[in-house]
């Protein structure tokens, strides 16, 4: 049985980071949107297939289902449906293969029939605000502006495929506010819940 950590989170809540330290303190690869893209180059598509498949910011929230949404691969275009269905396939291909953190794209979702550790990592909004302003040196304004923008494309984009509910308590073993232990003392927090409840090995 392999361990594998599913992470959604709220934007500014330092979900990668805490990912990152997970995988150092238990030594499996962490996945973010860069390796998962790697690891289907490797296995034969297009460089660069799934970039920004998850941050698509030049959709609007209303236009998002009406637009007709292309990728690009292999010098012509597939729509999202096809690139969500490689992109799975790919994700599957990693949990299969070993202990793995696997952060954003729905991966919760997509690998709900293994037994995965499904955390959501959010933080107050001033607490993110202020993350940000730090992180991209930008203003409160334009943080509160990028942090809502984010928020609503990954809800956005959750909810079309998975059919549920982004950051729904629910959908998640557990759900934690990285403004309070910070990213070791959250990402240790995970790595003790996990091994309490059996999905870490």
């Amino acid at each position: 049985m392999h361990t594998i950590i599913t992470i959604g989170r709220s934007f500014g809540s330092a979900g990668g980071h805490i990912g990152h330290a997970i995988g150092q303190k238990l030594g499996i690869p962490f996945y973010d949107n860069e390796l998962i893209s790697k690891v289907a180059e490797e296995e034969g598509y297009s460089k660069g297939l799934f970039a920004q498949a998850e941050e698509k910011s030049l959709f609007s929230f209303s236009s998002f289902f009406a637009s007709s949404r292309l990728g690009y691969m292999d010098g012509g275009y597939v729509n999202d449906n096809v690139l969500f269905k490689i992109q799975s396939e790919v994700i599957r291909n990693i949990a299969e293969r070993g202990d793995a953190i696997l952060i954003g794209r729905c991966a919760d979702y997509i690998l709900r029939d293994m037994d995965c550790l499904n955390v959501f990592i959010s933080a107050p909004e001033e607490y993110r605000i202020q993350s940000l302003m730090k992180s991209e040196n930008i203003s409160a304004d334009e943080a509160e502006k990028l942090m809502r923008r984010k928020d609503r494309t990954r809800e956005t984009y959750y909810n079309y495929y998975t059919f549920g509910a982004w950051g729904h308590a629910s959908n998640y073993h557990l759900c934690v506010d990285s403004s309070i232990l910070g990213i070791e003392g959250t990402a240790e927090l995970i790595v003790d819940f996990g091994r309490r409840c059996g999905k870490i090995k």
